[in-house]
């Protein structure tokens, strides 16, 4: 039976610090864990290739099952994505949503969504499932559809989250979730340094989520952070 601890049970600075080790090592061995949950096969593993060659970063294994997820949770038929990249989170959005559902994917740069196109073919998607638009985010968004997407995800400049969450909640159906790649910023959201402005605009968007009365707002920690919203 355990209780609290009595005065005969005093901890020593030297076991608590073990303890605290012991605790950290878990905790990190179970988050490799969990992103390495479900595997990627030949096609994604060629995207995230083209990826790294181009020095562009990917989300990790255990953040794409996530997206696939939530796109599946919802149901989506229609999902936005901004920051196409090669192809890795498309790829993972594609699997989570229905069968007739369409990808709008946007980048400011369309030889990696040549890449995406690749990628979705050799992972068995009919071309008219993904819609590749390439400009930059806040110049295509205002030309989406009101109302139109059951998903928006977001993993493009981090300097421009706060104007995707303005648009995002203006795409969204009711029921509808937007997800941000990236918010710990390497862990420099959370360090009470000097940071640099993307890093402020990360942390005003975590504010702004968190404090919306419009959605319901969860913060999950895969990868470098995907912070997840349903609009009411």
């Amino acid at each position: 039976m355990c209780g609290f601890p009595t005065p005969t049970d005093t901890v020593t600075p030297r076991q608590q610090r073990g303890q605290e080790r012991a605790i950290t090592g878990n905790r990190q061995t179970s988050w490799a864990f969990a992103d390495a949950y479900v595997a990627e096969d030949d096609a994604l593993l060629w995207a995230r290739e083209r990826a790294r060659e181009a020095g562009l970063r990917s989300v990790t294994p255990g953040t794409g099952s996530a997206l696939g997820l939530l796109a599946a949770a919802v149901d989506a038929k229609a999902v936005a994505e901004i920051g196409t990249g090669c192809g890795v989170s498309g790829i993972h959005l594609l699997r989570g949503m229905r069968p007739d559902g369409v990808l709008t994917t946007v980048d400011p740069e369309p030889e990696h969504q040549q890449f995406a196109r690749q990628a979705f073919r050799a992972s068995g998607f009919a071309s008219n499932r993904a819609r590749f638009i390439p400009g930059s985010a806040l110049d295509v968004l205002p030309r989406l559809a009101d109302a139109g997407y059951d998903l928006v995800f977001c993993d493009g400049d981090r300097l421009e989250y706060p104007d995707y969450l303005a648009e995002s909640l203006r795409l969204l159906r009711p029921g509808g979730l937007v997800a941000f790649e990236g918010v710990f910023g390497a862990g420099r959201t959370v360090d009470s340094g000097p940071q640099p402005t993307e890093v402020l605009r990360l942390r005003e968007v975590l504010r702004a989520v968190r404090e919306s009365e419009e959605l319901v707002p969860s913060l999950l920690p895969m990868g470098d952070g995907l912070l997840c919203a349903v609009k009411r």
